[in-house]
């Protein structure tokens, strides 16, 4: 009788059972492609190096020398100081070289230290990471291992260069692209520093690039031909990387005046500077004063005093006349 009692429950289970079975035959398998909807997790692009020294000099600086200036809705900063002077000659605006700072020594941020006590404002502006034909791969630091140290990143190929085009044969479409939005960047930031400096009353306005930053004045200068900028510095003028453009041309086209200072040390910036000299020579404009100046590796404050004095000098000659 028990036995009897319990035949409909196990015949229950039978049934389920059997169900299941079933239903796990009829289910076709997930193809290949289903398995996995969720995307694969993407990693946030890495900071620009740029951006990483920019957030270095706000802990470092003196907050009243910050300025967050907006280029074309991105910010960035810029390194402020007013003349020490109730009636400043202007403002000059210091344009640093590919992978230097706002506050990079020897140059650009000794200048911008110096220049308030000459009686001009001046902005140290910060670029973004260059974007020229070799690029150096940019790899994030590997994650801290347990016991507080760096862990071993693993090894990667390195990536092979990029075979030069054959004679005749435009650059690639992407690089050009980069490279054009890369001049619209840096001219944003100009931009930027040149109305900050207006909104400051400054009478006389002064670009003064340095290394390859002076490329990049002379370019503005040269294809934006701002009414209010009529005075070009050029210091250790060097040609960006994979921008094609020849620095005379763009010297040939300005009606700036120019003070084009070179260190006369080196076989090829003598080289450069007299064919600067000749161009200027064939034409009325630009009206450009060569100062030569001497390294001095071994003395770093002289050889920055050495440049701030010739720059005080052509200043106050050719760029004077605010007060």
């Amino acid at each position: 009788m028990t036995r009897l009692r319990h035949l409909p429950r196990y015949a229950l289970c039978l049934i389920l059972l059997g169900s299941l079975a079933v239903h796990a035959e009829q289910t076709p398998p997930a193809k290949e492609g289903e398995k996995a909807d969720a995307q694969p997790e993407q990693r946030a692009p890495l900071p620009e190096r740029s951006d990483l020294d920019a957030l270095a000099l706000e802990r470092q600086l003196a907050a009243t020398e910050q300025q967050q200036l907006d280029a074309a809705g991105t910010s960035f900063l810029a390194l402020w100081r007013p003349a020490n002077d109730p009636a400043p000659m202007g403002a000059v605006i210091l344009i640093p070289g590919d992978e230097e700072s706002a506050d990079a020594p020897p140059t650009v941020g000794a200048l911008r230290r110096k220049l308030p006590g000459a009686g001009w404002h001046s902005l140290s502006l910060s670029l973004p990471d260059p974007q020229g034909a070799n690029l150096p791969v940019r790899v994030a630091a590997p994650p801290a291992s347990g016991d507080g140290k760096p862990a071993e990143a693993p090894a990667e190929k390195a990536p092979e260069p990029a075979a030069p085009a054959p004679p005749g044969e435009a650059p690639s479409a992407d690089g050009e692209a980069a490279r054009a939005a890369h001049v619209e960047r840096v001219f944003a930031r100009i931009d930027a520093g040149i109305a900050f400096t207006g909104q400051q009353q400054a009478k006389v306005v002064v670009l003064l690039g340095h290394g390859s930053g002076a490329y990049w004045a002379a370019r503005y200068i040269a294809e934006r031909k701002p009414a209010n900028i009529t005075h070009l510095v050029l210091v250790d003028t060097r040609q960006p990387e994979g921008f094609d453009a020849p620095f005379n041309d763009l010297l040939a086209q300005l009606t700036a005046k120019v003070g084009d200072f070179y260190y006369r040390d080196s076989a090829s910036a003598r080289q450069a500077a007299l064919a600067r000299k000749q161009l200027s020579q064939r034409q009325k404009q630009p009206a450009l004063v060569q100062v030569s100046l001497d390294a001095l590796p071994g003395n770093p404050d002289v050889a920055q005093e050495q440049l701030f004095r010739r720059l005080r000098g052509w200043l106050d000659k050719h760029a004077g006349g605010a007060k």
